[in-house]
């Protein structure tokens, strides 16, 4: 077989981006959670079956701080990896295009597994096909990258927006009590066969063909952005472009303010939910990974931070953990907590196994490369087997 390069070198990586996947991967777990506890998130009313004051709150500050924010950090993050190995290949001179495919092509694999045996709200399958995409783009110029990027999260989001104010009180606040009841018979008290068809049922809805739009015009931009942010080389070289990336921090911070929160003071009405989504969630992706990268420059912020970069290195197979964690925890083949977990439990259970993960990723990493899942992803990605124990010294 032709060579078609290697993996990144542990001596290559950027902690502090590493750092920015664990966070990512703690941020997604915390929407996660609640959608795999009950089905408030696909069908509506969440507010009126966790009706305490105490649930009000959480899901505010979930939504403010996390709902939006973590799957588009994932996906810039995304993005600067894709343009970070286009690099690496065109240096070696190797056809960047073919290695890149065959990379997309193994995580649609890894996606149908887990979208269809494991969680509807799968984001790998999502990734691999919108990050295809990303073939036309690969050789574009900085520039057309961030155009096109901001062209179509600000064009489809605003003009959206608009059309969704336009029905005023008619949009939201709907509640599918049919829907939620199948849901928590067939999660809650049915079979494996009847839990693989509810998720299937839930999958389809999600991603009807309708949704595709939404889906792509959300995560595509970010791919492009983090792909313009790595060739700026601001988040590769953070002490040199500390005054680009403080600049950046501040007018990213001004827009979660104003985007996330803002909202909330006139009502947090169902037709801005777009624009918080897309334009606050995406802002906040941009804030959080950036403040990683500053904290992590110095010594008591890399000490805070490092635990999350444990995770990060491991990134694939510890978000397929947490999914598999989940429907033990909540679907009636494992203990059958589905629908009765609060959202102050949700977070309790979140933190909790997201120290076991930090803890067992660093053990796991004093003896081995990659995660399980990631060692499959780079033999297969490569072409060949590639080296999963450390070298014992001595």
């Amino acid at each position: 077989m032709k060579d078609i390069g290697t993996p990144l070198r542990e001596a290559e990586r950027l902690e502090w981006i590493d750092a920015a996947r664990g966070l990512a991967i703690f941020g997604i777990f915390m929407v996660n959670v609640p959608a795999f506890n009950a089905p408030y998130f696909l069908y509506g009313g969440e507010e009126i079956y966790w009706s305490s004051g105490t649930s009000h709150t959480i899901q505010a500050i979930i939504d403010i701080f996390f709902q939006a924010s973590f799957y588009t950090l994932f996906s810039f993050l995304f993005g600067f990896g894709i343009e970070m190995m286009r690099e690496r290949l065109v240096d070696k001179g190797l056809h960047a295009k073919y290695v890149i495919g065959r990379r997309l092509g193994i995580l649609i694999g890894f996606g149908l597994i887990h979208a269809f045996l494991i969680w509807h709200g799968d984001i790998l399958l999502s990734y691999g096909l919108i990050g295809l995409l990303l073939l036309f783009f690969l050789n574009r110029k900085k520039k057309t990258l961030l155009a096109w990027g901001f062209s179509m999260l600000l064009i489809f989001t605003i003009l959206f927006t608009f059309s969704l104010y336009s029905l005023g009180s008619d949009y939201g606040g709907w509640v599918n009590d049919p829907a939620i009841e199948q849901a928590k018979e067939n999660y809650g008290n049915g079979t494996l066969y009847d839990i693989w068809s509810q998720n299937l049922n839930d999958w389809n809805y999600t991603n009807a063909p309708m949704n595709w739009p939404f889906l792509i015009m959300s995560l595509l931009p970010m791919f492009l952005i983090g792909m313009y942010i790595a060739r700026k080389k601001w988040l590769h070289q953070p002490k040199k472009h500390k005054r680009a990336l403080v600049s950046l921090w501040t007018v990213t911070f001004l827009l979660f303010l104003v985007f996330k929160a803002g909202p909330y003071l006139f009502g947090n009405p169902a037709w801005f939910q777009l624009m918080q989504d897309n334009i606050g969630g995406s802002a906040s992706a941009v804030f959080y990974v950036v403040s990683v990268t500053l904290l992590y420059q110095s010594p008591i912020g890399k000490r805070w931070l490092r635990g999350l970069s444990y995770v990060g290195k491991l990134s694939l197979s510890n978000y397929i953990l947490q999914s598999l964690f989940a429907f033990l925890l909540f679907y009636s083949i494992g203990f059958g907590l589905y629908g009765q977990v609060s959202p102050l439990w949700s977070v309790i259970i979140v933190v909790l196994f997201y120290s076991v993960q930090t803890i067992a990723s660093k053990w796991w990493l004093q003896s081995y490369r990659y995660g399980p899942l990631e060692w499959i992803w780079r033999t297969l990605t490569y072409g060949k087997k590639q080296p999963l124990r450390r070298r014992q010294e001595g």
